[in-house]
């Protein structure tokens, strides 16, 4: 039995050249993921010195409403409607106080955690977080295992079971891949400032922003009011925050 390193045989490094190449190949049109995850923006590279995050006033969130849902839906090429069964990256989640009686309504996505579980459990690396916060899945290396799903909390991904047709070139998708909210990834890549969904509240209750930066409308914001996260207990740092809860 040798004890030496094994040389890769042609046929084999062949095929991890290959491998290697399609880590940059398009699966839409005029998207590379490998530049996604980098963050090439009209700005340069993404860095840490910025953190993406929303801002959710549930008190101003109309029971009912879901033009956040729908504008995700337009803005991504999602398919489904606002049913539970659909694919949606954002849902609408109704809750009561039992004990005032008190009804709330409130947008609920990927909560893009600083300490993800989707990232720990994936076992290819395809679930990740870009130096900026932003929790991806790369669809190059997805395997479909969905272990991802089982770890978050929020129950914020879904599988995609059937084929794709009619996709958005500035957002990839695919068959046999787990996918979720990007916080439209490809929006602040190209500098627009704000998601869909926030763009579409009629009631301002989404606010984006840079959450390292003190000046900034949602770091203010939230320095002025109470807010809470979606499972504090578990300590992940998520990067969406809610107030009215």
């Amino acid at each position: 039995m040798s004890t030496g390193t094994a040389k890769a045989s042609p046929s084999r490094r062949s095929l991890l050249a290959a491998t290697a190449a399609l880590a940059g190949v398009m699966i839409a049109p005029g998207v590379r993921l490998l530049e996604v995850a980098q963050g090439k923006s009209q700005t340069g590279p993404v860095s840490s010195k910025v953190r993406w995050g929303l801002l959710i006033d549930v008190n101003l969130c109309s029971e009912g409403c879901s033009e956040c849902v729908l504008a995700c839906n337009r803005e991504n090429g999602l398919e489904g409607g606002t049913r539970p069964v659909d694919v949606q990256w954002i849902r609408k989640v109704d809750l009561k106080d039992r004990a005032s009686g008190r009804k709330l309504s409130a947008p609920v996505m990927c909560q893009h955690c600083a300490e993800p579980p989707c990232v720990d459990v994936c076992p290819t690396g395809a679930s990740f977080k870009r130096a900026d916060g932003i929790v991806l899945v790369d669809r190059h290396i997805c395997i479909g295992c969905r272990y991802c799903m089982m770890a978050c909390p929020y129950k914020a991904r879904s599988f995609v079971h059937e084929p794709l047709t009619a996709q958005k070139p500035d957002v990839p998708r695919g068959k046999g891949c787990v996918e979720s909210c990007t916080l439209c990834v490809h929006k602040i890549d190209r500098g627009d400032g704000t998601t869909a969904c926030a763009e579409a509240c009629p009631t301002k209750a989404i606010l984006f922003g840079d959450l390292n930066d003190p000046n900034s409308a949602i770091s203010r914001r939230i320095a002025e009011i109470r807010t809470t996260r979606l499972r504090a207990d578990l300590r992940l740092n998520t990067g969406v925050h809610y107030t009215g809860l």
